[in-house]
């Protein structure tokens, strides 16, 4: 007789709502690492970040009021664009986020600094902000306006968004060396740069992962191979070819991108002249992407 319980039947309304409070949980982190950056690293050693971030951080140094207030404010008709332009749910998102970012610069400790060294705070703060940005996008929410306000000029403009945004960076970062100095503006620059490219790495995972297709008349063997050599499960689709009109099997594969240089030999051993197309991966979701034993 069987005495196993069973699995535990979680309904979908629980699991939607595990799901919410730990997109809260992750804003909350976020914006606090981002806090941190703001208040023990960049603030003291007159740095300043990119975006609406930057504004109210110029903003609260003339004035001599909080950051946390200026933030608050400042991003407020963003998160109208954004309820507009994306969503209720990503608004409240991004509401939350940009309330506990301001309450929690507010009442981080003013005056001291991790670090006095220029060149080491600049790397840390960048690394900082970009790790608690980062956390916050992946969860469903953001910590500034401005992606919110370039995603409006892109429908207005011959611009992509990243170009907007990045525009509008080197204009806020550039009016900061009237404030700060200009050597300080640059170092704001750099830690701007490792804030966005940091972001990129926590949003999109380090671990990318590449989509692979092969169009070859030796699919067989070459999936096989695939399997074999690299443990690589593979999917066979059929196509034809528009000019030829003949029947053809196209190869569907997962990998990492280490595995890109061994995969290439692989085919390239037993048709040199197979089409590959490679396009890389953010996010899978299903399936089961597991290595086999390799040879």
């Amino acid at each position: 007789m069987n005495n196993a319980k069973p699995a535990e039947f979680i309904s979908p309304e629980r699991l939607k709502t595990r799901k919410i409070i730990m997109r809260f949980i992750f804003i909350t982190i976020g914006a606090l690492i981002m806090a941190c950056g703001l208040e023990l690293v960049l603030i003291p050693n007159s740095l300043i970040d990119g975006g609406v971030t930057g504004i109210a951080m110029m903003v609260s140094h003339l004035t001599g009021m909080s950051l946390g207030l200026f933030l608050f404010l400042f991003n407020l008709p963003f998160l109208y664009l954004g309820y507009k332009q994306i969503g209720r749910s990503f608004a409240i998102y991004v509401a939350y986020g940009i309330a506990i970012l301001s309450i929690a610069t507010t009442f981080i400790p003013h005056g001291y600094a991790i670090t006095n060294d220029t060149l080491l705070a600049t790397v840390v703060g960048g690394i900082m902000l970009g790790l608690g940005v980062g956390i916050a996008i992946r969860a469903g929410g953001c910590l500034d306006g401005s992606e919110t306000l370039a995603i409006l000029f892109n429908k207005k403009l011959p611009f992509s968004v990243g170009q907007i945004i990045l525009f509008m960076n080197l204009f806020i970062l550039g009016s900061a060396g009237f404030i700060f100095g200009f050597d300080r503006a640059m170092y704001s620059l750099i830690a701007y740069f490792i804030a966005f490219k940091t972001i990129d790495l926590v949003s999109e995972g380090f671990n990318q992962t590449k989509s692979i297709w092969i169009i070859s008349d030796k699919s067989e063997i070459i999936g096989d191979k695939i399997m074999f050599r690299l443990g690589r499960g593979v999917t066979y689709l059929n196509g034809r070819g528009g000019y030829s009109k003949d029947q053809k099997d196209v190869i569907f594969c997962v990998i990492n991108r280490l595995e890109e240089a061994k995969l290439k030999t692989i085919v390239e051993e037993i048709d040199p002249g197979a089409f590959l197309a490679f396009s890389n991966m953010t996010e899978m979701q299903g399936g089961n992407f597991k290595k086999k034993d390799i040879h």
